[in-house]
C-alpha cells in the first residue's frame, strides 16, 4: 500500500505536557486566539501530544489538529518496485475504487501556501508554475480533472469545474520555513493559511509548499515525494521541494526540471478530490487512491491555458484502467 503510517512525534516530559495540556485545553479547531492581519512567526513552538490530536503554537497562536496517517503517498521513482506497473496503463483488476461513504470536493479551491522566507528568492520560477498549474486546473480545457468526475457522492455529485481551481497563493515570509517540519506543524501551517485565506470546508484544498533545502516530514530520506491528509479543519498536502529529490521526483521526466511539481501536484490534487477525508472517500481495497494506482505510469503533457505541464494519469473506474481524459 503506498499509505505509510509511522509514529508520532515523540513526546515530552509527563509533567510539562500534562501542564501544557491543561493550559490549553478546550482550545477549538483551528485558530484559538484572534489573528491579527500579519503573521508573527512561522516557526512552530509547541507540541503536546493528545492521541491522534496535536496542539501546535505557530504564528503565535495554538492550532488544534488531527494526525491521520499520510495518505496517497507518491513514492519516489524505484523506491517501491510495485510503484510502476507492469501493464502499462492498466493496474490490476482489482484495483476498483470503492465508496467508502465520505464526502468528495464539488466546487474545489486549490489554496498556495509558500511557506518560509526562503521564498523570497525562487531563482527557479516554482512559484509561478505551480501557480500557472492550478491557473489552468479547472478551465474549459481541462479534460485531466473530469477523470474524477465519475467519483460522487451520496448527494449525487462528484467535483465539477467551472473556471480556474485556484483560490489564492501566500508566500508566508514572516520567518524561515522549519527545517525539519513535523506532520503536526504542516497541518498547523495548512490551517494558519486557510485562516488566512479564510476559508475552511470541504472543498479547501491547502498546498503547503516547502522552501528548497528543508526536510518536511523527513524528505527526501523518507522515500516520499507527497502525501496528503485532513487535520480536523482541512484537506493539505504535504509539498516538499521536490527539485531537491531530482528525476526520483520526476524531474526532467517528460519536459524540463519542473516536471515534478506538476507531476507530483497533480497526484495529491486527484487523491483530495475524491477523498479529501482519508479514507472515507474513493479507496481501492488495499487503500491505494487515484492517483497512486497510476503513480508515475505514462507520464505525458497536457495542455491548458496557462502552458504545457507534465502530469501522470489517474484511474478511471469507467475506463478500467489509467486516464489523462475524462
Amino acid at each position: 500500500m503506498f499509505r505509510i503510517r509511522r509514529g508520532a512525534t515523540a513526546s515530552i516530559a509527563a509533567g510539562c505536557g500534562i501542564a501544557l495540556a491543561a493550559l490549553f485545553a478546550g482550545a477549538p479547531s483551528g485558530v484559538a486566539a484572534p489573528r491579527s492581519a500579519t503573521p508573527q512567526a512561522a516557526a512552530p513552538q509547541v507540541h503536546v501530544q493528545t492521541g491522534d490530536v496535536r496542539l501546535v503554537r505557530s504564528h503565535g497562536h495554538v492550532y488544534r489538529v488531527e494526525i491521520h496517517g499520510r495518505h496517497g503517498v507518491i513514492p519516489m521513482r524505484g523506491a517501491r518496485g510495485d510503484a510502476v506497473r507492469k501493464q502499462v496503463g492498466r493496474a490490476p483488476a482489482d484495483s476498483t475504487l470503492i465508496y467508502n461513504g465520505g464526502p468528495v470536493q464539488h466546487q474545489v479551491g486549490v489554496y498556495l501556501v509558500f511557506w518560509g522566507n526562503q521564498w523570497d528568492s525562487d531563482g527557479n520560477g516554482v512559484q509561478q508554475y505551480q501557480t500557472d498549474l492550478f491557473n489552468g486546473l479547472g478551465t474549459s480545457s481541462d479534460s485531466w480533472s473530469t477523470v474524477t468526475s465519475q467519483y460522487t457522492d451520496d448527494s449525487g455529485q462528484g467535483p465539477s469545474f467551472g473556471g480556474p481551481v485556484l483560490g489564492g497563493t501566500w508566500v508566508d515570509d514572516s520567518a524561515p520555513a522549519p527545517a525539519n517540519a513535523q506532520q503536526a506543524d504542516i497541518a498547523a501551517e495548512a490551517d494558519a493559511a486557510a485562516s488566512h485565506f479564510g476559508v475552511s470546508g470541504p472543498d479547501v484544498q491547502i498546498v503547503v509548499m516547502s522552501p528548497s533545502g528543508t526536510s518536511p516530514d523527513g524528505f527526501p530520506n523518507s522515500g516520499f515525494c507527497a502525501w496528503h491528509d485532513y487535520d480536523g479543519t482541512v484537506s493539505y498536502t504535504n509539498m516538499p521541494y521536490v527539485l531537491d529529490a531530482g528525476s526520483s521526483c520526476g524531474a526532467n521526466s517528460v519536459a524540463n526540471q519542473l516536471d515534478g511539481f506538476s507531476i507530483v501536484g497533480g497526484h495529491e490534487y486527484a487523491e483530495s478530490l475524491t477523498d479529501p477525508q482519508p479514507s472515507s472517500g474513493w479507496v481501492a481495497s488495499d487503500g491505494e487512491e487515484d492517483g497512486d494506482l497510476c503513480a508515475w505510469q505514462n507520464l505525458g503533457t497536457i495542455s491548458l491555458p496557462t502552458g504545457d505541464f507534465a502530469m501522470q494519469p489517474t484511474w478511471s473506474n469507467a475506463a478500467g484502467g489509467c486516464a489523462m481524459s475524462g
